[in-house]
């Protein structure tokens, strides 16, 4: 997937005025939340889960070698192969390599984060294979050629509407030509032109939202079953995965279960939780032939014990998206890359470059609901201020921010001059915006004002309203 997350600001001011997207954006978004907190609320020991969940990963990082070493050993006793790729190109190789050596053509593809990070249909294209989505939200951007604007909910920009449109244009070859109004009449039809391609795949490929180093196994989960069939159908099934993914054993794979789903979509579990174990032994009525695994880097060894550390503890639950108030109002797609919302600001500067992904940490308001509802406690805000301070080190941020940065140092660290100027802003603040309480098109402000109104402040500042508190209180005494 092309980078073009240096262009996030006209991306974002798109996104605003798109009527549909933001049709979408606050239909699908609510719904993500409240079933959250419904989930939770029903776990009266989801905060003690957290709490192993991150202990789980941490130890998991802390011996991260020893333990892919182990998961690498059990793949190989159960009939498969791993394969380690440093770099995005490297994977994309070796995927394609292993699809030509088995001599097949037609790809069956669940769906898979890594995937898009790594641009890997393109790469089968160009290769003559035939990569065909099969969960139903990447299905529809496939038809519709745009990358997905959610890590769980690929196409959940797109109304009902649009994708009606986009199945009756491009399902006329498959011999259908009626008019789609409901979701089960959508979902219907998918399903009938996906099932012929999971019968012709010769290859199958997945993700994993975990890889056990007990057993090998290589775990999804989904709510539509496309990726089981992805899997067992064809003859080969390759499963695309991050280093960070592997956990110890099958018992710490239940405990991150039970948040991812929660975490997810509001669910206790998903409808299909699968365990994969190598290809189909003599026994088995079905299964691939072969089974390979192929893990990538790119880049996660180098955040191992720096500020970012914590960032490879992430199950990619997406939490963090539904809650935040910059992805609610812009969608995925103004990011610019694979991962979007706060944990997109956080890995697509490390993955792409910081020059390349500048705009992004500093695409929030540090407001903490990201790291509020993580479950794995990733401290999202803390690793935004992080990358903003290597921006202003390395002199990425603009001249006149560093300037405006410069001058706020200098008065903060001086409080009678703070006090001063604080008071004085507040008095003018509120004196321009008495008539109706708010600011509207700020000087010096208008990133934020011209897009939202600012509630103009009270006349004093804080301090000051505390100060005449104190004494008043003293008097009644």
């Amino acid at each position: 997937m092309k980078t073009t997350s240096p262009a996030f600001k006209s991306n974002a001011a798109a996104a605003l005025a798109n009527v549909q997207l933001q049709s979408a954006l606050a239909k699908a978004g609510p719904g993500f939340v409240d079933k959250r907190r419904q989930a939770v609320a029903a776990l009266p020991e989801f905060e003690a889960l957290r709490e192993a969940g991150r202990a789980i990963k941490n130890h998991t990082l802390d011996y991260l070698d020893s333990y892919l070493e182990q998961f690498e050993s059990r793949v190989q006793a159960s009939g498969g192969q791993v394969h380690w790729a440093s770099t995005p190109e490297q994977a994309r190789q070796i995927v394609v390599e292993l699809c030509r050596t088995s001599g097949g053509r037609r790809v069956a593809k669940g769906k898979t984060m890594v995937g898009e990070e790594i641009a890997l249909n393109e790469a089968l294209e160009a290769a003559g294979l035939e990569p065909i989505e099969t969960d139903l939200g990447e299905y529809i951007l496939q038809l519709a050629k745009e990358p997905p604007s959610h890590i769980i909910a690929p196409a959940v920009h797109k109304t009902r509407a649009q994708i009606a449109a986009l199945f009756r244009q491009h399902h006329t070859r498959h011999g259908f030509d009626s008019a789609l109004e409901t979701v089960p009449e959508i979902v219907d039809q998918a399903r009938q032109v996906l099932r012929e391609q999971f019968m012709r795949a010769d290859i199958g490929i997945t993700g994993a939202n975990f890889l056990i180093a007990e057993t090998g196994s290589t775990v999804i989960v989904t709510n539509e079953g496309n990726g089981d069939l992805s899997a067992t159908l064809p003859r080969v099934h390759i499963v695309l995965a991050s280093l960070e993914k592997i956990v110890p054993t099958l018992e710490d794979a239940g405990v991150l279960l039970r948040l991812l789903a929660r975490s997810a979509t509001g669910q206790e579990f998903t409808a299909y939780t699968t365990f994969f174990n190598g290809p189909r032994r003599a026994d088995d009525s079905d299964g691939p032939e072969q089974f390979h695994v192929v893990l990538l880097d790119h880049g996660r060894s180098t955040m191992l014990g720096n500020e970012f550390h914590d960032m490879l503890r992430c199950i990619r639950c997406g939490a963090c998206l539904n809650h935040c108030p910059v992805y609610t109002a812009i969608g995925g797609h103004a990011y610019g890359w694979v991962y979007p919302g706060p944990m997109g600001s956080v890995l697509t500067p490390l993955m792409v470059g910081l020059h390349d992904g500048a705009d992004l940490p500093n695409a929030s308001t540090l407001c903490g609901r990201c790291e509020e509802v993580c479950p794995m406690s990733i401290p999202l805000p803390q690793m935004l201020r992080a990358h903003r301070a290597r921006e202003y080190r390395h002199r990425i941020t603009p001249a006149r921010s560093r300037l405006v940065l410069r001058i706020w140092a200098y008065i903060a660290r001086r409080p009678a001059i703070y006090r001063f100027a604080t008071t004085l802003a507040m008095g003018i603040l509120h004196r321009l915006g008495r008539r109706n309480g708010r600011l509207h098109k700020l000087p010096l402000a208008s990133g934020w004002t011209a897009v939202r109104d600012l509630p103009a402040p009270q006349r004093s500042t804080f301090v000051r309203a505390w100060q005449q508190r104190q004494r008043t209180q003293g008097r009644m005494r």
